[in-house]
C-alpha cells in the first residue's frame, strides 16, 4: 500500500479556511487557484500576505486575473482592494460572471 506523502511546502494558513479539504493530502502547488480564490473570498490582509509570500506576487495576480473562473462579486471587489493593479474589466471571473446581462436572442 502506497504511503501518502506529507506535504513539505505548506503555506502558513489557518486550517479553518479549508474545512472541506484534506489538508494533509493537499498539494498546495497544484491547487494554487483553489487556495488563492478561497483566501481572496474569506481571508484578511495576513492571509493575503501569506499567499503572496508562498506563491509570489506575480503568480497570485495572474491567477486572479486570468485563471480563476469564478469569484463572487464581493470577492472581486476585495481582490481589487488587495491588488490595486487589477482592473475588473481584465478579470476573467468578472467578464464571465453569471449575473452579467446577456442578449437573449
Amino acid at each position: 500500500m502506497a504511503e501518502v506523502k506529507k506535504n513539505s511546502r505548506v503555506p502558513n494558513l489557518d486550517r479553518v479556511f479549508f474545512w472541506d479539504f484534506d489538508i494533509d493530502a493537499m498539494d498546495f502547488d497544484k491547487a494554487y487557484k483553489t487556495i488563492i480564490a478561497r483566501i481572496i473570498e474569506r481571508g484578511g490582509q495576513d492571509e493575503i500576505d501569506e499567499i503572496v509570500r508562498f506563491y509570489g506576487h506575480d503568480k497570485v495576480v495572474t491567477a486572479i486575473r486570468d485563471e480563476i473562473h469564478f469569484l463572487p462579486n464581493y470577492a472581486i471587489d476585495r481582490a481589487i482592494k488587495f491588488f490595486p493593479e487589477l482592473k475588473k474589466e481584465e478579470m476573467y471571473c468578472y467578464l464571465n460572471r453569471k449575473d452579467k446581462p446577456y442578449h437573449w436572442i
